[in-house]
């Protein structure tokens, strides 16, 4: 079969100790999913898990050089534990859930949070805020049978080496098992789906020369240098 233009290489994340890569479906966000970060955001309690989507063209692999984006003056960053299945399904047990992952890794949801704010404020969607270019820095991949399923664990983020955010694997209001349970409610997850598990407390402002430098111990750390606008 012949394209029209030429075919894109899709996206993909590196492997740890690997030479193969892993071919990027979708990215799944949750939001509000850790109780501090629910307050600082306006919410409170174990609401019902809500998600929204990036494009797997979003990713930057590895991390390094990211632009600061276009159209906004408020940049924020976000650490999160990243899952990718390695298997789909519809309607997963949550008891089950983890037979579909194939690993993790740390990234960065970052977020023009004054984009984000005009279009809660307006009853539209969030997608210039959240969906952008270069808006998923993610480290490599570690697969589970490397590390296990961690549920536990610290979580943090340094900007400029002061550190910024700083939680437990264990505060997050929805496990992972629960969301991909949940999630697989509504779609029918894919090999190459990533889901972004929700950020900590302690959300906040980059600009450009400011250096990120995440991590979640006993799987990944992701370095991020903000640079100036394309």
């Amino acid at each position: 079969m012949a394209y029209a233009i030429p075919l894109w290489t899709p996206p993909a994340l590196p492997v740890k100790a690997s030479a193969d890569q892993f071919p990027v479906r979708r990215i799944f966000c949750v939001g509000r999913n850790y109780a501090e970060h629910q307050k600082e955001m306006g919410g409170d309690g174990r609401e019902q898990p809500f998600f929204f989507l990036k494009s797997e063209h979003a990713l930057i692999a590895r991390g390094g050089e990211v632009h600061y984006p276009a159209k906004t003056a408020n940049y924020h960053y976000e650490t999160e534990l990243v899952v990718a299945l390695g298997k789909g399904g519809r309607r997963i047990d949550v008891r089950r859930a983890n037979d579909f992952i194939f690993g993790y890794a740390v990234g960065l949801d970052m977020t023009r949070r004054d984009l984000q704010q005009w279009g809660k404020d307006h009853g539209r969607p969030w997608d210039f805020g959240k969906n952008f270019d270069e808006s998923a820095p993610c480290s490599e991949l570690v697969p589970a049978a490397k590390i296990g399923h961690p549920s536990r664990g610290p979580i943090w983020l340094n900007v400029n080496g002061k550190q910024r955010q700083r939680a437990d694997l264990a505060d997050m209001i929805w496990s992972v098992p629960e969301q991909i349970a949940y999630l697989s409610e509504h779609y029918a997850l894919e090999p190459g789906d990533l889901i972004f598990t929700g950020t900590p407390a302690g959300v906040g402002p980059v600009k450009p020369g400011d250096e990120l430098h995440a991590g979640i111990d006993g799987v990944a750390e992701l370095r991020v240098k903000i640079v100036a606008p394309l």
